[in-house]
């Protein structure tokens, strides 16, 4: 038996083998997918839904977000594709080494395209390859705890298919032309091999590379078809569903409203809720791996294990035990190892292999369990006092801040904080097991409305130190039909000392422009974010019928708030229960009213100290959440004589001040404070300079980076800086453009933030009743 005869069998062999293997493996892929809940909306406008698909896969919009890997990955996805047509091929020239396509043949424009894409292709993979190399082992980046093997062993494939390529190219050249003409034909590739080899070995040398070209084709399909959870290959498969069913058919990521509480894929309300009976409310959330939705295991088969996610997540990057991918990564691995004892018959159960009924054992959440990595790896169960440890371990849960990086930078569009507040949403609701500290925001937002368990009357204590009145709605206008806007002045606008210089500041702003407002006052009530946002669906729930009840009676349409959290509520979330509302951000209306001309910002006096040096803080929730980026830099940059500097993470890459996901009521136990982490940041690029400060748009933020700036001044650091809203920054020039307008509001010392040496000064909730 000759070499090519046995290149040859050995090729079809193993395509056989590879193809019944992947087709198998596809099967239990969808099997697995199929596990999960219903889900609704996922199928709406499909129209658009392809059109994103294709605009998301040919303009690579998710993978430019890192530029140069998603230029490089652009030619490995699209040369996967153009160059599949020379698997075929090489069939062919196993049996016949001058053969060529049907039709296609030896068209000069096909043949340019292979060559380029083939080149373009083995260029970029090698791009790729060094990016990982001199990633991995860098601290704890991006392809920390990734399973480096499957991603070399990919890219050592498609390395060594674009090689088979060329080769096969520069040798067909040699044999149909013999160095003499043809070079039209094969413009990239004939003078790769020199002149004058015989046609025989020619031949022989053609047959065999196609015969490697197809083996390495179909042991990669080996591979994956006995490696179901190997999502750095499966991705290039599974990302165009995941992508086509994303949550919202528009293309925009699964950020700002959460997903509504679902049971059975439709969503739990405040008189659905009375009506569910005891074993329904037992599987409110997500308690076990096949309480997940269809599209989250789908999620979780999709990971490429990229670790862009993980890149940017605020919790991780502070040494906290989440990470969003090794959470994926560990979810898909348990649910692939415990989907034969969910698909197996009651009674064929005790047959299975012990690693599935190990995992069928296993609890999702609980204390202790595997490190994220080993999780994430699969490795074998173990065991505690009581059984095999749980799946993820709370710690990883309750990180979370819902900042939304990881959803933002998926290349897939995976949801990752929707999954995680359903496991919070089961932990909350069925198990009662949370951090202790959200007892204390429970309780407060039960009971007086506001996290910090104070009464409601004092949300009008802001206003009593104003040269002006703000209307009440109810005692001084009847509705808000005879006003622009409703001000939600928010439960931290109007009871968190610094938050109340905000709300003053933004109130003297718009009575400066013209701009009449009013207010609900005492009520008003939480929107709910942070219940919701921990889990606690049904606070969420009686809060938003209450505040739908009074905005529907007080005719409010349009709202406008200080509050970044609050605006992704009652402009997002509101809408889910049938209110719909124009709701904008301070930083957007006062932007306009710039712009239009209707408030006039001046200088500092010449030579005065006053000029501020200024780099602004990007809230998670204004910004990544519902793309305000422009108008708080714009507003800071129509201050005369501020200087703006940006942060190296800003915009769709901002750091988290660590507010988010109720973890502004949460101690951080573990790890570095996020928010002194931020502002760590904020003061590097601020350096030396005088009169500085740090501008936000969001209350939490201030809080949380006024005590990072406290802690930092403690040592000796940031003396020079102030944490400031834009809306006092931008008050500070237009006083001095009308000085004689409005008097300036004293405004009272901030012990919290002047004098205390704690790393934390958040005030605590009052828990008295």
């Amino acid at each position: 038996m000759t070499v090519t005869t046995v290149a040859i069998v050995l090729a079809l062999l193993t395509a056989v083998v590879g193809l019944a293997l992947f087709i198998r493996a596809i099967a239990g892929i969808v099997g697995v997918v199929k596990l999960g809940q219903p889900t609704l909306g996922r199928t709406d406008d499909p129209g658009r839904r392809w059109k994103n698909l294709v605009v998301e896969s040919v303009g690579h919009t998710r993978m430019l977000q890192l530029s140069k890997v998603g230029f490089a990955h652009w030619f490995v996805l699209f040369g996967f594709l153009i160059l599949f047509l020379t698997l075929p091929n090489a069939f062919m020239q196993l049996f016949d080494p001058r053969a060529a396509l049907p039709l296609i043949g030896h068209f000069v424009v096909y043949e340019w395209v292979t060559e380029a894409m083939a080149w373009l292709t083995t260029l970029a993979i090698l791009a790729l390859m060094a990016i990982r190399f001199f990633g991995v082992g860098i601290g704890k980046g991006r392809f920390f705890g990734s399973r480096t093997w499957q991603a070399v062993y990919v890219e050592l494939t498609i390395l060594g298919v674009g090689i088979c390529i060329l080769l096969l190219r520069a040798m067909e050249f040699q044999l149909f032309y013999g160095n003499s003409e043809g070079h039209i034909h094969f413009p990239l590739t004939w003078w790769l091999l020199p002149a004058g080899i015989s046609t025989g070995t020619l031949e022989t040398a053609i047959t065999l590379v196609a015969a490697l070209k197809i083996i390495i084709s179909f042991v990669w399909m080996i591979v994956l078809g006995l490696n179901k959870t190997m999502g750095v290959a499966w991705h290039r498969f599974t990302a165009w569903p995941n992508i086509w069913f994303k949550r919202d058919a528009s293309g925009r990521t699964a950020l700002a409203e959460a997903n509504p509480l679902r049971l059975d894929g439709r969503p739990v309300t405040m008189e659905t809720l009375e009506e569910l009976e005891e074993d329904d409310a037992e599987r409110l959330g997500v308690g076990k791996v096949e309480d997940f939705t269809w599209k989250g295991l789908l999620d979780f088969t999709s990971c490429t294990e990229c670790g862009r996610c993980q890149s940017q997540c605020p919790a991780w990057n502070t040494d906290k035990p989440l990470s969003p991918k090794l959470l994926m990564m560990g979810l898909r691995e348990h649910a692939y190892a415990k989907a034969p004892w969910l698909q197996a018959a009651e009674s064929a159960r005790t047959t299975l292999p012990e690693r599935s009924r190990a995992e069928a054992e296993r609890p999702l959440i609980g204390a202790p369990a595997p490190s994220a990595v080993e999780q994430a790896h699969g490795n074998p169960i173990q065991m505690g006092e009581d059984g095999p440890l749980a799946v993820i371990d709370p710690e990883v849960l309750w990180a979370c801040t819902t900042c939304g990086a990881c959803v933002q930078q998926c290349p897939v569009d995976i949801e990752h904080v929707d999954h995680i507040l359903d496991m919070r949403r089961f932990e909350v609701l069925v198990k009662s097991e949370f951090p202790e500290e959200l007892n204390g925001l429970y309780k407060g937002l039960e009971s007086k409305g506001n996290p910090w368990n104070l009464n409601k009357k004092g949300r009008l204590d802001w206003t009593k130190d104003l040269p002006f009145d703000v209307p009440v709605v109810g005692s001084d206008v009847e509705d808000l039909t005879s006003v622009d806007y409703l001000f939600w002045v928010g439960c931290a606008g109007a009871f968190e000392d610094r938050a109340k210089k905000t709300t003053q500041a933004v109130a003297e702003l718009l009575h400066t422009a013209g701009v009449t407002f009013a207010i609900l006052g005492k009520n008003e009530t939480c929107t709910g974010d942070s219940a919701r946002r921990s889990g606690n669906e049904f606070v969420y729930l009686q809060l938003a019928e209450e505040n739908k009840e009074t905005l529907t009676e007080a005719k409010a349409q349009k709202v406008v708030t200080t509050c970044a959290h609050c605006l992704n509520t009652l402009k997002n979330e509101y809408r889910q229960l049938g209110l719909e509302l124009d709701v904008v951000h301070h930083t957007q209306l006062l932007n306009r009213l710039v712009r239009d001309g209707k408030l006039t910002t001046a200088a500092a006096p010449e030579g005065s100290a006053a000029g501020r040096t200024i780099t602004y803080h990007d809230p998670c929730y204004l910004g990544r959440h519902n793309q305000v980026y422009a108008p708080p830099r714009e507003l800071l940059g129509s201050i005369p004589g501020a200087t703006v500097s940006e942060m190296p993470r800003h915009g769709a890459t901002s750091f988290c001040c660590g507010a988010g996901g109720a973890r502004m009521w949460m101690e951080e136990r573990i790890g570095e404070r996020i928010n002194r982490n931020r502002t760590t940041e904020a003061l590097t690029v601020l350096g030396q300079a005088p009169n500085s400060a740090i501008a936000t748009g969001c209350p939490f933020c201030r809080v949380m980076l006024s005590d990072g700036l406290t802690a930092e001044q403690a040592d000796g650091n940031g003396e020079n800086v102030e944490v400031l809203d834009v809306a006092q920054l931008l008050l500070e020039s237009v006083r001095r453009s009308q000085p004689a307008a409005i008097e300036p509001v004293e405004e009272p010392v901030e012990p919290d933030a002047a004098t205390s040496t704690e790393p934390d000064a958040r005030p605590e909730p009052d828990t008295t009743p």
